[in-house]
Order: structure tokens, then C-alpha cells, then sequence
């Protein structure tokens, strides 16, 4: 239902189930698959896709013209998944012809209030960013990621599977898949362990992680060395994908 105090632009494509609430705008170029909840007081300007299942909650706004300064009106887009929860006054904006010209969110992420996404951005899915967590422009945060309050991560920057920020984690590198980071600058203080045991990890794998974790962090070596002696652990899909996230790393890595 589209509530009649609602400002719904003639060429936004709005699925016959959603509810828009009161003094709401959907500007041109929108379109809102079935299931989505958009509530009062929300502003949606495109070109912005939206999927199915989501909860968009009041004074947010998203699928803005950017911020950076080397944008001129050209004609970006924002894509947002399915089952995705923005809350109050979350910011996203859409993105850039200096990168892919898009933002991107997955699905079943949680954006808890004044969350903002800049620019460029690809989010996967399941992701937790608590209040006023921050990313700036061409970040890339993986799956199953938490950000704590407060958290900033720098342009650029990846954020990898399953990895952890405290809160007012101020994040310059890339975070690799399961690593927790703190402080300002941000620092690796272990891995997500008992993320590990909530979904089933076996104590196998858990402790071949620990044990790669202390062979990057605490012995000494450089990424380099250290990343010859994983390849001669015991061999698993999970120490394959913290691997993998240490090889990709552009920036170089949270230390």
C-alpha cells in the first residue's frame, strides 16, 4: 500500500505488496520489488534497484548523488538485494564512473542507524554494521562481517568473511577472513573463534586457524614467508579462504 501522503515519482516501478508510508519520496528511476517496506519519511531517488523483503526505516536516505567531488550528475545506480534492514537515518549513496559506476548490497545485511555507504561500495551478504559505522568509497566488505559502533574503514579498503571490527575501529588495511581488528589505527587482536563455534566449525579446523593466525601475527615473518608455511598446514576450505584473503590484499593487511 502506498500511503496517500506519499510522493511516488510516475516512472518508478514499485511492486504491487510494497508499503511506502507517509512523506516518503521515491524519485524517478526507483524500482521496489514485492515484500519491501519503505517507512515514513524516507527518500529514495535513483537509478536505484531494490529487491525483495527489505525494511527501509525513516529518515534514511538512499540511492543520493555522492559526495566525492569528482562527481558531475552523470547517471550512476545503486542495487540493493533481497531482506536487507536499513535503519533510521542510514546514508547510501550510489556510485561513480571513475570505478564500475555502481554501489552494491547483497542480501540479509543489517545497517543499523546512521550507517552510511559511500560511493563504489560492493556489500555481500549477511553482513552486521552497527550504528554509525562508516564505510567510505570502494570499500568491499565480503559475507558474514561485523562492524562495531562507530567503525570507520578507509577508501579502498576490503573487509574480509566472517572478520570482526570493535567498536571505533578506525580501519586503514584490509581485514582478512576471520581476523579481529580494534583501536586507532586498527590492530589485529586474534580471530573470530567463537563465531567459529556458532556455526559448526570442528575443533580441527578451529585450531588449524589458530595456529595460521599465530604463524602471520606473532612469529615475525613477512606476508610472504609466512604465507609459504600455511600452504604446509592441514588443508581445509576455511584456512583456503583466510589464504586467499591474504593473497588478494591490495593494501596490505591489518597488522
Amino acid at each position: 500500500m502506498i500511503h496517500p501522503q506519499a510522493i511516488v515519482d510516475k516512472t518508478a516501478q514499485i511492486a504491487e505488496d510494497v508499503e511506502i508510508g507517509p512523506w516518503s519520496y521515491i524519485g524517478p528511476n526507483v524500482t521496489i520489488d514485492s515484500g519491501t517496506v519503505v517507512s515514513p519519511h524516507v527518500v529514495i531517488n535513483g537509478p536505484t534497484t531494490i529487491g525483495k523483503g527489505n525494511r527501509i526505516f525513516q529518515f534514511a536516505s538512499v540511492g543520493e548523488d555522492c559526495q566525492d567531488k569528482k562527481y558531475n550528475g552523470e547517471p550512476t545506480r545503486l542495487e540493493i538485494g533481497d531482506n536487507n534492514v536499513i535503519r533510521e537515518n542510514c546514508t547510501i549513496h550510489r556510485g561513480t564512473i571513475q570505478d564500475e559506476s555502481v554501489t552494491k548490497i547483497g542480501n540479509g545485511n543489517l545497517m543499523m542507524a546512521y550507517v552510511h555507504i559511500a560511493h563504489d561500495c560492493v556489500v555481500g551478504d549477511d553482513n552486521i554494521f552497527a550504528n554509525n559505522a562508516t564505510l567510505a568509497g570502494h570499500v568491499k566488505v565480503a559475507y558474514g562481517a561485523i562492524l562495531g559502533g562507530f567503525t570507520g574503514i578507509h577508501q579502498f579498503c576490503e573487509v574480509g568473511p566472517y572478520s570482526m571490527a570493535s567498536m571505533g575501529s578506525m580501519v586503514v588495511k584490509d581485514m582478512p577472513a576471520f581476523v579481529m581488528v580494534s583501536g586507532d589505527t586498527a590492530k589485529a587482536h586474534g580471530m573470530n573463534f567463537e563465531g567459529m563455534k556458532r556455526r559448526g566449525y570442528s575443533k580441527e579446523t578451529i585450531a588449524t586457524l589458530r595456529k595460521a593466525y599465530k604463524t602471520v601475527y606473532r612469529q615475525g615473518l613477512t606476508l610472504k614467508v609466512a604465507l609459504t608455511q600455511l600452504e604446509l598446514l592441514e588443508p581445509s576450505a576455511e584456512l583456503q579462504l583466510f589464504i586467499d584473503t591474504l593473497k588478494s590484499s591490495s593494501r596490505g593487511i591489518v597488522r
